[in-house]
């Protein structure tokens, strides 16, 4: 890692806000990543745990895709509540209370004895970590200067994000088998309480100045909309797309969402002011974000159900198969930065560059079959693809970010991460439904399923790259602050 300059307050705070003395760098990093890291963990670390849950709990499979649907439209649907309350109450107050009811839903889920209670633990974690995680990001943007000092914090905050993510598979098949799969959600309680430590000591305090209102209705209604919408997805692929049990959730998704934009364009404090997306940097970006979530999240949850149903790998043997998928896209993330600064390059072309690597390790994984090996069928299409993943991480975040005003860092943070999770829970419910749709009982008919999942998530991110050509600000916009 870059060794980062000491934190001054000159002129690294947003107007308008306040703060105290500001704390080494390396204290801000460490507090900060650890966060990111637990949040970003446990999105994927349930993926090897499935089949014990499924056996301890009796879960069904429409109860198993939720132990991960409720924890991400949850986070996404809170996300940008989140950067708000950061903004005006206080980002290291913030952090410490999503941190404290993340780490607390850990416990409840870990000790959970029915499906339900699984699920709604996984509900409230979803919530702390939505809280938690633009604070993160937010303590970065506003704790270091604009440029190369901003940039290299960023980058390791998203290697840190990004490795969390891969480490899932490692992490889960390793507790899943020495221990039991409780202990996925439980390893999070004794670290979530040493951070709370830590961050309590190390962090200090910063908020916008102004008037203390959040949008409780607009996040409730957001989360709703999703619920529904994922919900109505899934009910497709054992209905049928005619079906009143699935059209009707659907509608009622996309009703609902409707009323989400019309109470925040009449809101005097709205949760997601409209007017945050006139910056092209900005509504280019978060449109990418959701096309590119939803092809590139469902990755590790088809891999981790491949390896251990289809070529009969234990829990820890999956989770091993996929540390060389962690390690390059911790390197994509490092190296974004580097190739963003490169005169020829700049970050949309860094962006454009990673999703189109992650599509072409899409359409490769998409040649499995029930017969697959771990060199010839795993090693190369999941580096590819985790390699795209991070480096164009970075580069989005950059450009996104770098429109916003001063004052809504905190808005955009949660924004960027909304964006990914959204598309994430979407794409999940579809490609899941579209894999369903072919399997059957049996390996081969699986690896099908599966298959047919990785082709049209290539698509989708094909689809996000046309997006970004036409979209994205070029380079002599990339890096020009947005006007408060």
């Amino acid at each position: 890692m870059a060794i980062m300059p000491p934190l001054t307050t000159t002129d690294q705070q947003p107007s308008g806000t306040t703060a105290r003395k500001a704390p080494p760098a390396w204290a801000v990093m460490l507090a900060v990543c650890a966060g990111q890291f637990l949040v970003v963990l446990d999105v994927s670390v349930v993926n090897v745990a499935m089949p014990s849950m499924r056996a301890s709990l009796g879960l069904s499979e429409l109860g198993l895709q939720w132990v991960v649907n409720a924890y991400v439209i949850t986070f996404a649907g809170f996300l940008m509540l989140g950067g708000r309350a950061a903004d005006l109450f206080g980002r290291k107050r913030v952090f410490l209370i999503g941190l404290g009811l993340f780490t607390a839903a850990s416990l409840g889920g870990g000790l959970a004895q029915e499906p339900w209670q699984l699920i709604a633990a996984r509900t409230v974690q979803g919530v702390g970590a939505a809280v938690l995680a633009p604070a993160t990001l937010t303590i970065l943007t506003t704790s270091f200067p604009q440029g190369p000092a901003r940039t290299r914090a960023v980058a390791t905050w998203t290697a840190v994000g990004a490795g969390g993510g891969a480490a899932g598979g490692l992490v889960g098949g390793l507790l899943t088998q020495f221990l039991s799969w409780r202990w996925v959600l439980l390893i999070n309680v004794p670290i979530g309480a040493l951070v709370l430590v830590g961050a309590a000591l190390c962090l200090s305090e910063s908020r916008q100045d102004g008037r203390r209102r959040l949008d409780i209705p607009g996040a409730l209604l957001v989360t709703g909309g999703l619920a529904l919408v994922a919900y109505g997805i899934v009910q497709t692929g054992e209905r049928g797309w005619t079906a009143a049990g699935a059209l009707l959730p659907l509608l009622a998704g996309l009703v609902v969402l409707g009323a989400f934009v019309a109470v925040e364009a009449r809101s005097a404090a709205p949760l997601m002011p409209l007017g945050v997306f006139r910056p092209r940097s900005v509504w280019a970006t978060t449109s990418a974000m959701v096309v590119v979530g939803a092809g590139m999240f469902s990755m590790w949850y088809f891999l981790s159900l491949y390896t251990q149903n289809v070529l009969g790998y234990t829990a820890l043997q999956a989770g091993l198969s996929f540390l060389p998928h962690s390690l390059s896209i911790v390197i994509g993330s490092k190296a974004a930065p580097r190739l963003m600064a490169l005169p020829r390059l700049g970050a949309k072309t860094v962006a454009v560059a990673g999703v189109l690597l992650a599509a072409i390790g899409m359409a490769w994984q998409s040649t499995m079959d029930a017969h697959g090996t771990y060199l010839g069928t795993i090693l190369g299409p999941g580096v590819t693809m985790a390699l795209g993943a991070g480096l164009s991480a970075t580069p989005i975040a950059a450009i996104c970010t770098s429109g916003a005003a001063a004052g809504d860092a905190g808005l955009v943070s949660g924004l960027i991460n909304t964006s990914r999770q959204m598309g994430g829970a979407l794409g999940l419910s579809v490609l899941s439904t579209v894999a369903a749709g072919v399997m059957g009982s049996g390996r081969v008919a699986l690896a099908d399923g599966y298959a047919l999942a990785f082709r049209v998530g290539a698509v989708v991110l094909l689809a996000g790259v046309l997006l970004m050509l036409f979209s994205l600000p070029g380079r002599e916009k990339d890096e020009a602050p947005h006007a408060a």
